[in-house]
Parts: C-alpha cells; sequence; structure tokens
C-alpha cells in the first residue's frame, strides 16, 4: 500500500513526548485482574496510552493534504475501495505529486505553514553529491524540544464518586432487564482510572465482581465495548498481544498497531505485564508466531529502545536519509536491516525531517521507497512506524475510515480505536477524519452501528 499524499516538510504536526509526565500507564499487580487469561468475549485488538493534553494541536488545514486520489486502499482492508482509496481531500490544490522532484523549499504544489521560532543552531552543513546533481535547500537549525498538542473526547469527571457510580451500575443491573443508558452515561463520561476505581468499589460494596455482572447482562458489541472500557490500559495492549498470537492465525496488524506506535515506557510496562499476567515471553511468542524481516522488526520494537530526544538532528537526518537511499532505491536489492536500523531507533520527530531530507536526494518520498522496496507485513509495519513520526491522527483516521467502509463493519477495530484513542487524540483523529472524508466520524458511526451500541460510541466520540 503506498501511502502518498503527506506534505512532508513540516506540513505534518509532530506528535513528541508520549505520555505527559505524570500520566503514565499503569497496570495492577499480577492476579488482580478480573480477566481471564483464555481471551473469551474480550476485545480482540489492543490499544494505546498516550494519555490527553491540552487543545489547539495545530493541524494543517484542508490546502496541507494531498490531491484527489490520495490514499489508496491499504492491503486488508475491505475489498471495492474505489480506485485511489481515499475520497478527495477537501480544498487540496493540483501539485505534481509524489516521484516528482521539488519544487522548492517545501513540496511543488502544497503550501507551507507559517514559519515557527526554533531555539538556536544555524543550518547544517549538507554534504555534495545527490542524485540528479540537485544540492537541496538549506535546512533549518534544530528546535527546541517541540511541545505536544493533543485533546482526548473524554476526561476524569469532576467530583468523582466511585461508590455512587458503582451504587448506579448496581442498579441499573438489578432486577428484571438492564438499564442500559444508565450504563452509558457512567462508562461514557469516566477516565479509565476512575473506572478502575468504581470496579474496586463494586466489589468492595456488594461482594461481586462487575465485569462479570456486566457481561451476564450483556451481549455482542455492547458489550465488547464496555469490558474495553474497563480493562487497563496497559493491560489491554498486552492482552490484545497475547490475543493476536493465541490460537490458529495471527493478527499481525495488531501486533504492529501496539508495538510500533508506543513510547519507550509503554513497550517496557507492556512486556512486564504480558511476563506476569500470561507468563510467557512476548519475544518467544512473536518468534513463534512471525518470520523473516517482520520477526526482526517486531524484535526491535519489543526493546522500547527508541531514541526519545525531542531535538532534531538535520546533519543526522540527511545522513540517514542518505543511507536509505543507498540501501534501497540507489542500490540493486535492498537493504533490509539498515531501514529496520534508522526506522527502529530513532525518534519520531527525527524520523520526519529524515523523511523530509530523503525527499530530496531521492526525488521521491520515504513511503512510496519503502512500497517498492518491501512488501507484505515488514512495509505495514515501516509506514506504520512513519505515518505515526508524520501525522498520528490522520494514521487513526485512516483505520477508522476503512473499519467501517463498505460491506460490514469491523467492529473490533473500530472498538480499539474509539477506546484506546478517547483520552489521548481523538479530538485531533475527528477533525483529520472530516478532512480527509468530508464527512465527520460521528456521522459514519451513525450510520454504520445501532441500539446502544452506537449510542454509547457516540458518547465517546462527542459530535
Amino acid at each position: 500500500m503506498s501511502y502518498p499524499g503527506y506534505p512532508p516538510s513540516g506540513g505534518y504536526p509532530a506528535f513528541p513526548g508520549y505520555p505527559p509526565t505524570g500520566q503514565e500507564s499503569v497496570y495492577p499487580p499480577a492476579g488482580q485482574y478480573s480477566y481471564p487469561a483464555v481471551p473469551e468475549g474480550y476485545p480482540p485488538a489492543g490499544g494505546g496510552t498516550y494519555p490527553a493534553a491540552p487543545p489547539g494541536a495545530g493541524y494543517p488545514g484542508a490546502a496541507g493534504y494531498p490531491a484527489p486520489g490520495g490514499y489508496p486502499a491499504p492491503g486488508g482492508y475491505p475489498a471495492g475501495a474505489p480506485a485511489g482509496g481515499m475520497p478527495p481531500y477537501p480544498g487540496a490544490p493540483a501539485g505534481p505529486g509524489f516521484g516528482v522532484p521539488p519544487t522548492g523549499p517545501g513540496f511543488g504544489g502544497y503550501p507551507q505553514p507559517p514559519a515557527q521560532n526554533y531555539a538556536g543552531g544555524g543550518p547544517a552543513q549538507i554534504p555534495v553529491g545527490y542524485p540528479g546533481g540537485q544540492a537541496p535547500s538549506p535546512i533549518p537549525g534544530p528546535p527546541a524540544a517541540m511541545v505536544q498538542c493533543t485533546q482526548g473526547t473524554i476526561t476524569a469527571a469532576p467530583n468523582f464518586d466511585a461508590g455512587r457510580d458503582a451504587e448506579i451500575l448496581r442498579k441499573a443491573m438489578k432486577g428484571f432487564g438492564t438499564d442500559e443508558q444508565a450504563i452509558i452515561n457512567v462508562v461514557a463520561n469516566r477516565s479509565n482510572d476512575q473506572r478502575q476505581k468504581i470496579k474496586a468499589a463494586f466489589k468492595t460494596m456488594y461482594g461481586k465482581d462487575l465485569i462479570k455482572d456486566l457481561k451476564s447482562e450483556l451481549s455482542g458489541n455492547i458489550e465488547e465495548l464496555i469490558l474495553a472500557l474497563f480493562m487497563p490500559t496497559t493491560y489491554y495492549d498486552a492482552w490484545s498481544l497475547r490475543h493476536a498470537m493465541k490460537g490458529a492465525g495471527t493478527q499481525e496488524r495488531v501486533l504492529i498497531e501496539i508495538l510500533c506506535t508506543r513510547t519507550n515506557q509503554e513497550i517496557r510496562e507492556i512486556v512486564s505485564c504480558y511476563k506476569s499476567e500470561f507468563g510467557r515471553d512476548i519475544e518467544q511468542d512473536i518468534r513463534a508466531d512471525t518470520s523473516g524481516h517482520f520477526e526482526r522488526l517486531l524484535i526491535s520494537m519489543c526493546q522500547g529502545n527508541r531514541d526519545e530526544n525531542q531535538t532534531v538532528d538535520y546533519q543526522k537526518a540527511q545522513e540517514d536519509a542518505q543511507r536509505l537511499y543507498q540501501a534501497g532505491e540507489g542500490k540493486l536489492g535492498t537493504d533490509e536491516s539498515c531501514f529496520n536500523m534508522v526506522l527502529a531507533s530513532r525518534s519520531f520527530p527525527q524520523l520526519k525531517a529524515t523523511v523530509e531530507a530523503y525527499s530530496r536526494i531521492a526525488n521521491r518520498d520515504l513511503l512510496s521507497s519503502i512500497d517498492r522496496e518491501f512488501s507484505g507485513n515488514v512495509e505495514r509495519g515501516l509506514k506504520t512506524i512513519l505515518q505515526c513520526a508524520l501525522n498520528r491522527p490522520a494514521f487513526f483516521a485512516e483505520r477508522l475510515y476503512y473499519s467501517m467502509k463498505g460491506a460490514g463493519t469491523d467492529d473490533s477495530t473500530l472498538i480499539r480505536i474509539i477506546v484506546t484513542r478517547s483520552e489521548i487524540d481523538l479530538v485531533q483523529i475527528k477533525q483529520m477524519f472530516t478532512q480527509m472524508y468530508q464527512k465527520t466520524l460521528a456521522t459514519m458511526i451513525a450510520s454504520d452501528t445501532s441500539g446502544d451500541y452506537r449510542r454509547l460510541l457516540l458518547a465517546i466520540v462527542g459530535q
């Protein structure tokens, strides 16, 4: 799948610094979960734990997105996507497209964002001898550590009382029938941390397990959604990875989504939780279920050792871009280990600068080169890393779109992304969804779902 049409050279906001200090994911000690190790009836996919941050991320306007026919339908998404995959982006200007030499400091045809003030550093010296004999434009000095601005649709409820909420849930499930709306009103308006406190209060007050009670009262997609909301964040990721590799077949997209997008701390917590809860070594399970360059990429991700310095070294970006060109487009065959090394170890802001440098060197964007040099799951994994470096909300907006596009709905993917992004950047994902598809996320959810399941999804997403 190619993923052309992002505006490099500054067009995508960086997303460094997940999660902000003091909002790191946590999980209870081993043995205190209400969830069995055998994944029966739980959401079959994983999510993220990037906490919410203040609004005002400053996404590029519609003009910053690719011309009509940008994203082709990725492999593995529902069949029947129109030619070009994505619908035209609103207000996208005409441009030469990718594979055409850049015409200025940015990509031809794409307006650049307003200038930003960077702290310190002059232009980096650029090595000579680029393919085509074109000297790239000057490179700006490294910026100060960028402050991330994302916003979830769910925040911690003020005046929270776990006992009162436990009482509401008990009353909603007691007697004949279930008051689903009362349950929705509670779970859609409490943070994940507050939901864990409600679970504890419920057991203290009634001597019963809230999750077992909910399972006995609910069924179908609404059950899957509510159980996902009550899972501790790190446990949800670890459980999802275990489920993705358990039994016949492997859900490679779940492995990619979790392991290629998390911070070092989150990955280390997931690996530890996986061991304590399931008594298994995640690296051994990955080796047993995957192979080749895809296996190596996932093992690299499991180390939780990506550089997280938010200051961009533009000289290194230039050198990495040259190295990637010589490992792929600039030679017969592909040196896969070079791509693995750069994409698995560099910070996301550093990778964004490398993508921009690569386009100047190769007269082609890096995502297109990966599309030409790789295939299958390793291609999807490498692209996911770059897409998150360039514009994480756009990546998740695309995933949501294809979960609902065409006949049927991929409810597990829909649930996983809505739940796991609800406290992090769902506001920005909604904005990107509207820009990319000329309809709101809520409109598409409303037309693809029904009943209490639809009501709860829309309560989380907001209008």
